[in-house]
């Protein structure tokens, strides 16, 4: 790939252990990895290419997303489900689901990728836990491996239905034992627990009221068997699902995932909204990590999640966008100041989290929450994995003072400039390696033919 520098960079926020921030900034890369960071009289000025940021643009790392639902970029705001809490929400959305192929995978992930490259993000995690009709995690894989974003794919699985006191309908879920073997088949065939992998596998069963305790057992010991492989789930994600888990496993969900050995610095749970604080010290004791999806917590009314008790009890905790079906955007930047804002309102306290503690959730947060420390920080021997914002736009206008709150406080849509694993992405804002209007078109069509059927 050869050696890239960026010069003339008006801030480089590093995220690294000091957090420096380096007015009129440069990085120096080669292949795929940062080799020097600093001023820019430090660095070499010479690379096989050159990118003069001509000292109008931030750059910090790329962004991580913890949490997300792909597929569900193909049913945002569908009528019935606009106003519906979690599991009403939920029992609208299945039928819709349940005509799902492999081809509106692979459109939806693309789809997904693009919105988030575009915006910032990096390196993303996503929960598919539906296989209906010809759909694979494959699918997925190979069309987001084509697009370039650096993927964590978690093979996601229901298996208690409607008749066996579950939630989601009987057809929607898989025997145990099919989806046991379709997840190691997975791991050997795609997991890369390597330095600076671009897929790394993790499995996730979906969720207290979708899945039985012997799944999670079961699933968690094929996990541990493989290096890298994590384990992930929902859990504590409103009051419904709190009640589910007390009268149907007589434990709260702390003591439920702990009953289960899953907790622990190899799993990470989406939500977490009304963990208590017996499970908030549990977590932070167990290096347990939370994705915290504050958009979409929001828009199901499933509360605001705790964030600084969590992080004062060192809980590691990243950021997620949920969902596109539920939030129904899939911006990392605005769950930052969504994050930073709610921190503020439920502690009743302006001070409660501040901008660049939010920068820190959506990158080297997300970072630890994916069990990566080759992510999340510029710094030498950290992936290539960076975003230029142009801050001459009017949305900064008058916030040039402290550029780096802005990109929180202020509104912040799209990225200029990204950078994934030494490659660029993101140009001057157009994406380089999809015809995003292509995409729009192709997801347009499934969607209408999902929700017309």
């Amino acid at each position: 790939m050869g050696t890239l520098l960026v010069k003339n960079i008006h801030t480089l926020v590093t995220m690294n252990e000091r957090r420096d921030e380096i007015r009129g900034g440069a990085l120096f890369v080669r292949d795929n990895v940062i080799e020097q960071v600093g001023a820019a009289a430090a660095l070499p000025a010479i690379a096989d290419e050159v990118l003069d940021l001509r000292d109008r643009h931030l750059v910090l790392p790329g962004l991580v997303n913890t949490h997300h639902h792909f597929y569900q970029t193909l049913t945002r705001v569908v009528p019935a489900a606009q106003d519906c809490d979690l599991f009403g929400w939920l029992k609208t959305l299945y039928p819709i689901w349940s005509r799902l192929t492999a081809e509106g995978v692979a459109v939806s992930a693309q789809m997904a990728a693009a919105e988030l490259m575009l915006s910032g993000c990096t390196t993303s995690s996503d929960h598919l836990y539906l296989f209906p009709n010809d759909s694979t995690l494959d699918a997925e894989i190979h069309a987001v491996t084509e697009i370039g974003l650096r993927f964590h794919p978690t093979r996601g699985s229901m298996s208690v239905g409607e008749s066996r006191g579950g939630l989601p309908p009987d057809h929607l879920v898989e025997t145990e034992e099919s989806i046991l073997r379709d997840s190691a088949r997975l791991i050997a065939r795609y997991h890369d627990p390597a330095r600076y992998s671009m897929t790394r596998i993790s499995l996730a069963p979906c969720s207290p009221f979708s899945v039985s305790r012997d799944l999670m057992r079961e699933s968690a010991a094929l996990a541990r068997s493989h290096s890298g492989v994590r384990l992930h789930t929902h859990l504590a994600e409103n009051v419904t699902d709190v009640s589910y888990s007390r009268e149907k496993f007589g434990m709260t969900p702390g003591d439920y995932a702990e009953s289960l050995g899953w907790v622990g610095p190899d799993v990470w749970c989406a939500h977490a909204v009304q963990l208590d604080d017996s499970a908030i010290t549990l977590f932070g004791r167990t290096g347990t990590g939370v994705a915290h999806c504050p958009c979409s917590n929001l828009r199901l009314a499933s509360g605001i999640a705790p964030i600084r008790k969590m992080r004062c009890a060192g809980v590691p905790v990243g950021l997620g966008v949920d969902g596109a079906a539920s939030n129904d955007a899939s911006n990392v930047l605005h769950e930052a100041r969504a994050a930073c804002l709610l921190a503020r309102v439920l502690d009743r306290d302006a001070a409660a989290m501040t901008a660049r503690e939010a920068l820190e959730l959506a990158t080297i947060g997300g970072a630890r929450v994916l069990g990566r420390d080759d992510i999340g920080s510029l710094a030498p021997g950290m992936a290539a994995d960076f975003i230029a914002i142009n801050l001459d736009r009017p949305g900064f206008a008058g916030a040039q003072h402290d550029p780096v709150a802005a990109i929180v406080l202020c509104q912040c849509d799209a990225v200029d400039y990204s950078y994934i694993n030494g490659r660029c992405v993101v140009r001057e804002g157009v994406l380089t390696t999809a015809e995003v209007p292509v995409l729009v078109e192709r997801t347009n069509l499934i969607a209408k033919t999902m929700l017309s059927a």
